[in-house]
C-alpha cells in the first residue's frame, strides 16, 4: 500500500483523510484540516510562489483555525496590549498602532516573504517589517480598519504563530541556534576523527602492504561514519546553497556545498567501485573546521550585538505602587506596564527604577551606566528627574511617574537602537556586491581548474578543485564591515552616544568639520555669575552674599546661580522678602530697605543713576541685575550661560586631530565670542537664524567638507539634517522626536571625542578587515590551483580567516567602558 506525504507540512497522510487542495493547476494531497486551511489561504490570497521558493517544511498546524481565531480576541484588549503596543504619535485623531511581534515557525526567507505579503495586503496594515535573523516582526495598522486579532489571525492562517514580543523568547531562540549548531559541530568533529583513525593505515601502508578487501572495508566504514556527517551537520551548507540557486543568486555556501558535495559523491563512487582516491577524511574534517569557525562567529557576533538586549532587560516586571500617598504609605506590587502617570511608586535600595519620574522623597544615588555611559552613580534628591533602567544604589526612594511604557527614554533609546540595526550602510552593501561577484568568479575558475587538471593529472582533479571551492573566503570579505560597525555601534553605546543611524560610524570618523550650537550643546542652559562689579558700601563677596539672601527662597534660574557662587558661604539674614514679579525682589536688611532685579526696578527706590563705569555692563548681551538699597547702587550681576567644563578639553582634541570647528549661535555676537575664546573656537556665526545656519553648512559641503553638526536636536532640525552626519544632545523630549544620526545620551562633550576616536578605529578595522580579506584570497587561490593545498587545509584557512575578521574587529571594545 503506497503512504504518500502531505504537500504542505510532509506529514505522511492517514489511510482514512482524503483532502486536497488545488495548487498550481494539480490536486495536492493534504494530510489533515489544518494544513487544507493554510493551504487555501495561500491560494486563495495568489501566494502559490510561497511552494516554489521555501527550502524547509512548517509545522504542521494540526488545531483548528476558528478555535485559534477565538482564542486570539484578548489580544484586542488595551490592558493586555500595554507592553507591546504604542500609540504613534499622528496627532489628536491618529489610530495608529504599531505592535512588536516574535514569530514562530520561520524556516527560511521564503517564510519572511510568505507573511510579508499576507500582511500587507490586509486592509488596515500600514507597515510590516520582519528580521529573519531574530525573527522579531513590527507591524504597524489603523486600528479603525482592523484589529490586532486579525493580523495574527492571518498569521496563524498560514501556519504560523505570533506572540508579544519579550527579550526572554528571543534569548531562548538564540539559545535554540546555539544549540543546534554546537550539535553539529559535535557529529562532525566525532565522525572526523573516527574517520581519520580508518585513513591513517591507508596513508602510512606501504606498497602491498593492505591487503585490498581490508582497504575496501576501511572505506566502507569511513562512508558509513561521513554520511552523518554531509546529511546533518553540513546540510545546512546544502539547503542555503539550493535556496540561492533558484532564486538565481550565488551565495556564500554555494561553492562550499560544491566542494562537499563532489568530494562525497566521487568518494562514494570509488568505494562503489572499488577503484580510484576517496576523501572521506578531508570531508569530515573540512566540515567540522568549517562549522567550528561559523559557530565562534555566531557566538561573538551575539556577544557584539548584546546591548539592546542588556537595555531591553534593564525594566522589572513589577513595581511597588504606593496605594494613597500622601495619606498612606501602603504600597502593592503590581505589573510596571500597569503603572500610570501621577502614581507613586517605592524604590528600594538595588532595585531598578520601573519609569521615568521625579524624586518626591529621600536621597540616593542611581547607577545609569548602561543608559549613559557614566560609570559615576548620580545623586538624586526630591525634585530630581530619574529615569527607567537606572538602579536605585543607597537609599529608598518616593518617585512620582512621568512616563510610561514606550514614551520612557529607555524605551526610545532601544527604538533607536533597532533602527540603526535595522538598516545596511553604503559600505556594507559595496561589500556585499563585491562578495557576490567574487563568488560568481570563483565559481568559473573552478571549472576551469578542473578542467587544466584533467588534462594534467586527472587522478589529482577532484581534490584541488575542492580545495579551490573551499580556501577562498567570501565569508570574511562579508563579515569585514557589518561586524565592525556592529561592534563599534556597541562599544559606542556604552560610553553614551547613541547610534540612530546606519552609516553614522563611518561619516563621523571622515568629518572633517565639527559644527556646534551654543545654548544647551556647549554650554549647559543653566545661568552663572559671570562678573560682579561692587558700586558701593560692599566688596564682590559680600553683595554676592545680600543677593543670594534676597533670592534664598526662589526657584528662578537667576536665584540659583546667585546661590551656587557663593559656595555655601553663610547668607545675612533679611526680613519680609516678596517677589515683584517681572521686576525683582524687596526686602529688609539691618533697617534698609533693599531691591534686587532690573536696574531700573533697583533705581525707582533711590533715584540715582548709575554712574558712568557701568554703562559698559549694560551693553553686553548677557543678562544683568542690579542690587541697591533706599540710598544708593550696591553692586551689578552679569549672568550667563554656563559653558559645559569638558568643552575646552573636547575643542582641542578636536582641533589637534585635524578637525575645524565653528561656533553657530542665534545669540547675540558678544555672547558667543565670549564662549568661542573661552573654548578656543576661532570660526563664529553669531545672530544667526535657522536658514542662516543651513546655508553657512552647505557653504563648507560644496567645498568639500564632510560636517558633522553638533545641536539640541530640535531647535536645530533643518541644519542637522542638511550635515553629512548629525549628533543631538540626549534631553529626554527630545530624544523620543529626534531624527539625527547619533544622540549624546550622556550630554557630556568628552564623550563625543571618544566617540570620534572610536569611529577612526572601525575605519581602521574595517580597511584591515578587507585588506587581509583580498590578501588571503590573492595568496590561496593560486596555492591551490597548483594543488598545494589539501581540502582539509582549506577548511582551516577559510574558517581561520573568517575568525580572524570577527576576532580583530572585536578589540574595538577594549577601552570602551563608560
Amino acid at each position: 500500500m503506497k503512504v504518500s506525504n502531505c504537500y504542505h507540512c510532509g506529514q505522511p497522510i492517514p489511510t482514512s483523510v482524503d483532502l486536497a487542495v488545488n495548487i498550481d493547476g494539480q490536486p495536492r494531497a493534504m494530510c489533515c484540516g489544518g494544513c487544507q486551511a493554510v493551504a487555501q489561504t495561500i491560494v486563495d490570497n495568489g501566494l502559490t510562489d510561497y511552494y516554489r521558493h521555501r527550502d524547509t517544511l512548517p509545522n504542521a498546524p494540526h488545531e483548528a483555525l476558528p478555535e485559534i481565531v477565538e482564542s486570539l480576541r484578548f489580544y484586542d484588549h488595551a490592558d493586555f496590549q500595554k507592553g507591546f503596543v504604542r500609540d504613534l504619535d499622528g496627532g489628536p485623531d491618529s489610530s495608529e498602532r504599531e505592535a512588536s511581534l516574535i514569530l514562530e515557525g520561520i524556516t527560511c526567507s521564503a517564510c519572511i516573504w510568505l507573511n510579508e505579503q499576507q500582511l500587507c495586503r490586509l486592509a488596515g496594515v500600514t507597515a510590516v517589517d520582519i528580521n529573519y535573523a531574530t525573527r522579531r516582526a513590527r507591524v504597524r495598522w489603523d486600528e479603525r480598519r482592523i484589529k490586532l486579532s486579525d493580523i495574527l489571525a492571518a498569521i496563524s492562517a498560514i501556519g504560523y504563530r505570533a506572540y508579544p514580543y519579550d527579550t526572554a523568547r528571543s534569548e531562548e531562540l538564540a539559545r535554540q541556534e546555539r544549540r543546534g549548531a554546537l550539535w553539529r559541530v559535535f557529529v562532525a568533529g566525532f565522525g572526523m576523527m573516527q574517520v581519520m583513525m580508518y585513513a591513517v593505515p591507508v596513508y602510512f601502508a606501504g606498497a602491498g602492504e593492505m591487503m585490498p578487501a581490508a582497504e575496501q572495508l576501511l572505506r566502507w566504514a569511513s562512508l558509513v561514519l561521513t554520511v552523518p556527517v554531509v546529511c546533518y551537520s553540513a546540510a545546512p551548507f546544502f539547503r542555503n546553497a539550493w535556496r540561492d540557486l533558484r532564486l538565481h543568486r550565488a551565495g556564500m555556501d554555494v561553492p562550499v556545498a560544491l566542494g562537499v558535495g563532489a568530494a562525497f559523491a566521487a568518494s562514494v563512487w570509488a568505494t562503489l567501485t572499488a577503484s580510484g582516491e576517496v576523501y572521506f577524511d578531508s570531508v569530515t574534517m573540512f566540515v567540522f573546521f568549517l562549522l567550528s569557525g561559523r559557530f565562534l562567529e555566531m557566538t561573538a557576533r551575539q556577544r557584539a550585538v548584546s546591548v539592546t538586549e542588556a537595555l531591553a532587560r534593564l525594566m522589572p516586571v513589577v513595581a511597588a505602587r504606593v496605594s494613597a500617598y500622601p495619606a498612606s504609605r501602603d504600597f502593592e506590587q503590581v505589573m510596571a506596564a500597569d503603572l500610570q502617570r501621577g502614581d507613586v511608586v517605592l524604590v528600594r535600595p538595588g532595585e531598578t527604577i520601573p519609569a521615568d519620574g521625579k524624586v518626591i522623597e529621600g536621597e540616593s544615588s542611581a547607577s545609569e551606566a548602561l543608559l549613559t555611559g557614566e560609570s559615576a552613580p548620580v545623586q538624586k534628591r526630591p525634585g530630581v528627574s530619574v529615569t527607567a533602567g537606572a538602579v536605585n544604589i543607597e537609599s529608598p526612594l518616593l518617585i512620582e511617574v512621568t512616563q510610561v511604557g514606550d514614551a520612557t527614554r529607555l524605551s526610545a533609546i532601544v527604538r533607536l537602537m533597532e533602527r540603526a540595526a535595522s538598516e545596511k550602510p553604503r559600505i556594507v552593501e559595496l561589500a556585499d556586491r563585491i562578495a557576490s561577484h567574487f563568488i560568481v568568479t570563483l565559481l568559473f575558475l573552478a571549472a576551469a581548474v578542473a578542467l587544466a587538471w584533467w588534462f594534467i593529472d586527472p587522478r589529482q582533479m577532484l581534490w584541488i578543485t575542492v580545495s579551490v571551492l573551499v580556501v577562498t573566503c567570501p565569508c570574511a570579505l562579508s563579515l569585514a564591515t557589518p561586524v565592525a560597525l556592529t561592534v563599534a555601534s556597541g562599544a559606542m553605546a556604552r560610553i553614551g552616544l547613541l547610534v540612530t543611524h546606519s552609516h553614522a560610524v563611518e561619516s563621523l570618523a571622515q568629518a572633517s568639520h565639527f559644527v556646534f550650537d551654543k545654548t544647551g550643546t556647549l554650554t549647559t542652559g543653566e545661568m552663572q555669575v559671570l562678573e560682579i562689579l561692587p558700586l558701593g558700601r560692599l566688596d564682590q563677596q559680600d553683595s554676592l552674599a545680600l543677593a543670594a539672601a534676597l533670592e534664598q527662597a526662589s526657584e528662578h534660574p537667576i536665584a540659583a546661580a546667585l546661590r551656587q557662587a557663593t559656595g555655601g558661604k553663610l547668607l545675612p539674614a533679611v526680613d519680609e522678602p516678596s517677589n515683584e514679579p517681572g521686576s525683582g525682589m524687596n526686602a529688609q536688611n539691618a533697617g534698609r530697605s533693599v531691591r534686587l532685579g532690573r536696574p531700573d526696578y533697583v533705581q525707582v527706590l533711590h533715584g540715582k543713576p548709575l554712574p558712568d563705569a557701568a554703562q559698559s555692563l549694560l551693553t553686553s548681551s548677557d543678562t544683568v541685575i542690579a542690587l541697591g538699597d533706599e540710598s544708593d547702587w550696591i553692586a551689578l550681576f552679569r549672568l550667563g550661560d554656563k559653558t559645559r567644563p569638558e568643552a575646552a578639553a573636547m575643542v582641542a582634541a578636536l582641533r589637534a586631530g585635524g578637525r575645524q570647528v565653528a561656533l553657530l549661535t542665534g545669540d547675540a555676537a558678544p555672547a558667543a565670542h565670549r564662549v568661542a575664546q573661552a573654548l578656543g573656537i576661532d570660526e563664529v556665526l553669531a545672530n544667526a537664524s535657522p536658514q542662516a545656519k543651513h546655508d553657512y553648512v552647505r557653504h563648507l559641503q560644496a567645498n568639500g567638507a564632510v560636517v558633522a553638526m553638533v545641536g539640541d536636536g530640535v531647535n536645530d532640525a533643518p541644519v542637522l539634517a542638511q550635515a553629512q552626519v548629525s549628533v543631538a544632545m540626549g534631553g529626554g523630549s527630545q530624544l523620543a522626536r529626534t531624527q539625527a544620526d547619533l544622540v549624546l545620551l550622556s550630554e557630556n562633550l568628552d564623550h563625543l571625542w571618544r566617540g570620534v576616536v572610536v569611529a577612526r578605529r572601525t575605519l581602521h578595522v574595517i580597511r584591515q578587515n578587507l585588506l587581509w580579506s583580498f590578501a588571503y584570497n590573492l595568496v590561496a587561490l593560486p596555492l591551490a590551483m597548483s594543488g598545494f593545498i589539501t581540502p582539509w587545509m582549506a577548511g582551516i584557512g577559510m574558517s581561520g580567516s573568517s575568525l580572524l575578521v570577527v576576532a580583530n574587529s572585536l578589540r574595538l571594545q577594549k577601552g570602551c567602558k563608560g
